[in-house]
């Protein structure tokens, strides 16, 4: 025989009670606002079988007492009268859930590691090195990199990496190459030329060359990317990319996405863009993939 199980205080926490199934002490605990009673010792490992075996014995004896007092003191003078379902001291009547730990559950977005964008219906990996967006004045970023740095041109602080996801709503293109293509320039321009508040963060850009570019699947659709690298006429420079594809959501029109890696040592490796690229999904549907283009084209 073994006490039944339920809510009991935790023998290495007073303040707290801590869920017994039957047989051994579960990781469910739940916060109480004030000292509870001593309550049964109940084993906690394999050791020390033999007093674990008789304090399970003592509680139980001590249990029967009270129930065996409860039931005489409710019968009262009446010999019909008959107890029903009483319950163990300090015993609860549901079972426990994680609702009832002591440390709250993160958020579902944060537990999956992923950055949702809402409007587009689709989420990107949160990779190591990576953050949500943070000190940021630009609209429509959804990664950065960890802290900023003082700007190498104009006053201001810069990240290392930030990546930005837009819908295109200005223009009737249909085709994701045409515009990446299209859009490459100004990618370029607004991360390392003259930001949003007008300022030369990096004193422009000297010269840029293609490095990559062609089709991909992004969350189980077509798309195509676009990359550059720049020289800057402050700073180490960096590298751009145009990512176009259809959104999962709504009329379908197409979505870009920017990347603007700084270059050299502080800078994320450009493979994160593949990475990223890679692990874009639908929003709710984690397994998505693959596809036309599943793979990063060729460098030309």
């Amino acid at each position: 025989m073994t006490p039944p199980p339920g809510w009991y205080r935790d023998p290495s926490y007073p303040l707290a009670e801590r869920w017994w199934d039957g047989t051994a002490w579960t990781e469910h605990r739940r916060q109480t606002s004030q000292q509870l009673p001593a309550g049964p010792e109940f084993p906690d490992g394999g050791s020390g079988r033999a007093r674990a075996v008789a304090l399970v014995v003592a509680v139980t004896v001590l249990v029967a007492s009270i129930v065996t007092g409860a039931v005489l003191l409710d019968r009262g003078d009446d010999p019909g009268a008959v107890a029903t379902n009483p319950e163990p001291p300090f015993a609860s009547s549901s079972r426990p859930s994680p609702s009832t730990t002591l440390t709250p559950a993160p958020p579902p977005s944060e537990d999956a590691g992923v950055v949702v964008d809402e409007l587009n219906g689709i989420t990107f990996p949160l990779l190591d090195g990576w953050v949500r967006p943070e000190n940021v004045t630009e609209d429509d970023v959804v990664l950065t990199t960890p802290g900023t740095y003082d700007c190498p041109g104009d006053p201001g602080l810069c990240h290392h990496g930030r990546v930005i996801s837009r819908t295109v709503t200005g223009n009737d293109e249909k085709s994701p190459k045409a515009l990446a293509e299209r859009d490459i320039a100004e990618a370029a321009d607004s991360a390392y030329d003259r930001d949003i508040l007008d300022r030369r963060p990096y004193d422009g850009i000297d010269s840029h060359k293609r490095v990559k570019a062609g089709p991909v699947a992004v969350a189980g659709r077509a798309g195509y990317f676009v990359r550059w690298q720049v020289r800057t006429a402050a700073g180490p420079g960096g590298y751009v990319q145009s990512l176009a594809f259809p959104a999962g959501v709504g009329s379908q029109a197409l979505v870009i996405v920017r990347f603007a890696f700084d270059a050299g040592a502080a800078g994320p490796p450009p493979a994160d863009m593949d990475r990223i690229t890679k692990g874009i999904r639908p929003v709710g549907d984690a397994d998505t993939g693959g596809g036309v283009g599943s793979s990063i084209g060729p460098s030309r």
